[in-house]
């Protein structure tokens, strides 16, 4: 190619090479409403989300709150060491598992059910109801919620145990045996969240085509074998986003609802990595030991959505990325 050649093919290349540099600014200006409806959620996560993550190198450090997070004595992975060898240990991962397993078998599939039930339903006055009723508990607070089951529950004032003493049997105190702790905390999340839950459900079910239904009871086919064949392929894909999220938070367990129901009674059940990491970051302020175990519990829960994502785009190619 002669020079002038080169030179010729260079100058078209370059106002290329200019527009492309420009196409951020450009949008931007073009399309500054739309980023600034954005902004404070993207403020919001970089100052309270990814700018706290330079706080995390003091679960490898022997924090001194004197000398800041800098000049704290490097240690390597002493807390990681001293959590995995810790008396805790395996009673922490077990309850920590087992709540949050058992929570997703029984609260996972319960919105589903009660979607697929409420898309059949013809009677609208009788539909509004029932999704009120089943709403209306997620607008109460958690702290309301565990004081409901105090009372409920009580051994001596409880309605529950007068019911059980009215029909032969004995009064309990479910609130202090550890052997229910986990039913407890599972059935009265279930009740709290299935009807909120079941809302992205109801609008993924909203989409079916009805001349789908349509045909295949021309064809014969009942209402169950329209919901198995139709509605829930329809809505597969939503289910397995939802499971990808929740089994990628299967170590992340909420901590209020756990230390509001947790006493010195049940903590061989209750006790899970949430609340130890309360009790010794907060009350006990080994601030670089509790920094340890979150971020170990973060990482795990890291692996596991993207191990779960994988599998779930190897199988049926939906995922979250």
């Amino acid at each position: 190619m002669s020079r002038a050649g080169a030179v010729e093919q260079a100058a078209n290349r370059l106002p290329v090479q200019e527009s492309k540099a420009n196409w951020i600014w450009r949008s931007m200006k073009r399309n500054w409403q739309l980023y600034a409806l954005i902004a404070p959620v993207v403020i919001y996560y970089i100052v309270f989300h990814y700018l706290p993550m330079y706080g995390v190198q003091i679960a490898f450090k022997d924090f001194i709150a004197s000398k800041g997070i800098w000049d704290s004595p490097w240690v390597g992975f002493k807390h990681f060491e001293r959590f995995f060898n810790s008396y805790f240990f395996e009673r922490l991962i077990l309850n920590t598992l087992t709540i949050s397993l058992y929570t997703l078998l029984v609260s996972f599939p319960v919105p589903i059910i009660l979607a697929l039930m409420l898309n059949e339903v013809q009677t609208k006055w009788f539909k509004k109801t029932v999704q009120t009723i089943t709403y209306a508990p997620h607008f109460l607070s958690v702290v309301v919620v565990v004081g409901m089951l105090f009372i409920f529950l009580n051994p001596s004032t409880g309605i529950i145990n007068h019911l059980i003493v009215a029909l032969g049997g004995e009064s309990a105190s479910f609130m202090t045996d550890p052997k229910w702790f986990k039913t407890l905390y599972v059935m009265s999340d279930v009740w709290q969240t299935m009807g909120w839950s079941s809302i992205i459900y109801l609008a993924a079910l909203s989409g079916v085509d009805h001349q789908m239904h349509e045909a295949a009871t021309i064809d014969g086919a009942s209402k169950l074998q329209r919901i198995w064949h139709i509605n829930i392929p329809t809505i597969a894909p939503t289910i397995v986003i939802l499971l990808i999220l929740n089994l990628g938070s299967v170590m992340a367990i909420g901590f209020e609802k756990i230390f509001l129901m947790q006493n010195s009674l049940n903590l061989e059940s209750s006790d899970v990595i949430s609340t130890y990491v309360y009790r010794a970051g907060i009350l006990d302020a080994q601030y670089s030991f509790s920094a340890a175990i979150g971020l170990f519990n973060s990482l795990v829960n890291f692996t596991l959505l993207v191990v779960v994502n994988f599998i779930a785009r190897r199988v049926n190619e939906t995922s979250l990325w």
